[in-house]
């Protein structure tokens, strides 16, 4: 058995023992393995391990990647910071993106969007816990955005992301998630009707799925510690 296997394996556990400790469906958590830094055949491997949703943040690394793997049916998100001179390459190549914080970059992504693909998955990124290093929207600008973007003809909102700070202690790591839940419990009383809760990570994904993610984003517990060096 591969490392990669063995990982997968064990985050499917970890995800299903989560979800039923919350009193979850298992199948409503979702795994994107995250790729970025790693090589294409790293994402073969894992494909064959039954893996096929994946995510990426620098986009001449994943565009070269997509196309490398081109044979496989994979599902790409991207969930990296986005600049607005990137938007046409995601546009053209991802079926997700978690990192929509503009209407800007909305906007160029939907008029981007290549007319033979289906309208591309669109997540708000919220910075919940109110970091001056993150991206993200302020809570309080989350529904003005969401009724921007929902009119947006190549686009289909689907939901929020956020990366909250990182903590060790489990309670407080469901304090953000939490607040995410709510937040979109909030947008779908006002009419905006959203499916998707991107949050949670390696370390905290536990606390995640218990305040209703619906896909974990999970790199170094299935692909080990990244490098780096270059990006």
């Amino acid at each position: 058995m591969t490392a990669i296997l063995s990982n997968l394996q064990a985050i499917h556990q970890a995800i299903e023992q989560a979800a039923k400790a919350a009193q979850r469906e298992s199948a409503s958590v979702h795994l994107l393995a995250v790729s970025k830094t790693f090589p294409a055949e790293v994402v073969r491997e894992a494909y064959a391990a039954g893996q096929r949703a994946f995510g990426e943040s620098y986009v001449q690394e994943a565009v070269d990647k997509i196309n490398a793997l081109h044979d496989l049916p994979l599902e790409w998100h991207f969930i990296g910071p986005i600049q607005s001179n990137k938007t046409r390459d995601i546009a053209a190549n991802f079926s997700w993106v978690h990192g929509v914080d503009r209407l800007k970059i909305a906007q160029r992504l939907s008029e981007q969007r290549p007319a033979d693909l289906p309208p591309l998955n669109i997540c708000l990124q919220v910075n919940v816990s109110g970091e001056a290093s993150k991206s993200g929207i302020a809570p309080a600008e989350a529904e003005a955005l969401a009724r921007e973007v929902v009119q947006l003809p190549k686009l289909k909102l689907r939901g929020l992301m956020a990366i909250p700070a990182p903590s060790d202690d489990f309670e407080q790591q469901r304090l953000p998630f939490a607040q995410l839940r709510e937040m979109l419990q909030a947008l779908d009383h006002e009419g905006i009707k959203l499916d998707t809760l991107s949050m949670g990570m390696s370390h905290d994904f536990v606390a995640a799925i218990k305040e209703g993610a619906t896909i974990v984003r999970v790199g170094t517990a299935i692909f080990g510690d990244r490098d780096y060096e270059g990006k």
